[in-house]
């Protein structure tokens, strides 16, 4: 090799050092970018609100066999007001997959931490055909397939449900939240309609609006939803501008339902009502003793919408 060839090789070699020496800090700074990209990216899912888990996006094992087992007495419900008169069955039956629909179209929706599985049936007072309300919508949702329905009798001074249901004296959720051993899924009485269950109010203790307020209440709701996933709980609340047990209900549950019996309910008293309602939660109205003839529309009432309507001879519950 000739000595200008060999002074090309030296320079050919000396570049390709050089060039080698430069890429090796830039290949670490890109190295050290992308670790602090990832770390910003972390950080920020990290402080990002967890996502409640979808309930339902996997095959799940049936649920474990109720403890208690009951059957619903139609004829006498029927008779007493509790369901509508057999010609109006269908009508009723229609008005109640209306008002099931949204409810339960939210509980697949993924949110940041509250459970749509909890909903809240309430009213502003007395005699709205909330009970009545609650009693028939748990049955329509009881025929979904994919869906169970645990009616839950928190209306514990008057505790409603339990006595239509002739579970009045039984023990329930009142007994489960004053004493922690309990497991309150031994007090879950299953009906003789797939997929409805009853938690009755249990037997009768001094504050109640503590104890619904209470860690435990809240322990007590994950822990059946951990028996049993696919549940959704319906919750029979008390009036809420006469109680406070109600309010206390009103952290808990996902979603709200407030039954406002057409042309009896004073206007103020919704508005106050509706005032409590969390804005973040989607709640609604059911028009409870409609009297005109027809009217398959849906109503509205300030920002939130109508569920849908029953007819005139609602239990005023």
């Amino acid at each position: 090799m000739s000595l200008v060839e060999q002074a090309l090789a030296r320079m050919r070699n000396q570049a390709a050092a050089a060039k080698g020496n430069q890429a090796q800090p830039a290949a670490a700074k890109t190295h050290q970018g992308a670790a602090v990209k990832a770390d910003v990216q972390r950080k920020k899912a990290e402080s990002k609100p967890r996502q409640a888990v979808r309930p339902f996006a996997e095959p799940l094992p049936e649920p474990p066999e109720a403890a208690k087992h009951m059957t619903l007495d139609m004829a006498k419900m029927r008779a007493n007001g509790y369901l509508p008169e057999e010609s109006r069955d269908r009508q009723f039956a229609d008005h109640y997959r209306r008002i099931k629909r949204p409810l339960i179209d939210r509980v697949y929706e993924e949110t940041d931490g509250t459970d749509m599985r909890v909903i809240m049936v309430t009213s502003a007072l007395p005699g709205d055909g909330k009970t009545f309300t609650s009693i028939n919508l748990a049955m329509s949702m009881a025929l979904e397939r994919d869906v169970s329905v645990l009616l839950i009798d928190c209306d514990v001074a008057k505790r409603h449900v339990s006595d239509i249901v002739g579970m009045r004296r039984e023990v329930g959720l009142l007994d489960a939240l004053v004493d922690e051993a309990v497991d309150v899924e031994s007090l879950v009485v299953q009906t003789n309609l797939r997929g409805l269950s009853i938690l009755p109010a249990g037997k009768p203790v001094e504050a109640t609006t503590e104890l619904l307020s209470s860690n435990r209440m809240r322990q007590i709701i994950a822990n059946l939803f951990v028996r049993n996933p696919r549940r959704i709980l319906l919750l029979d609340s008390p009036p809420l501008l006469i109680t406070n047990e109600g309010r206390a209900l009103l952290k808990i549950a996902g979603q709200l339902a407030l039954v406002v019996r057409a042309g009896h309910t004073p206007r103020h008293a919704v508005q106050e009502a509706l005032a409590l309602f969390d804005p973040g939660k989607p709640g609604g109205m059911i028009l409870n003793h409609v009297t005109k003839s027809g009217g398959e529309g849906l109503y509205g009432y300030d920002s939130y919408g109508l569920y849908g309507e029953m007819g005139a001879d609602a239990k005023e519950t």
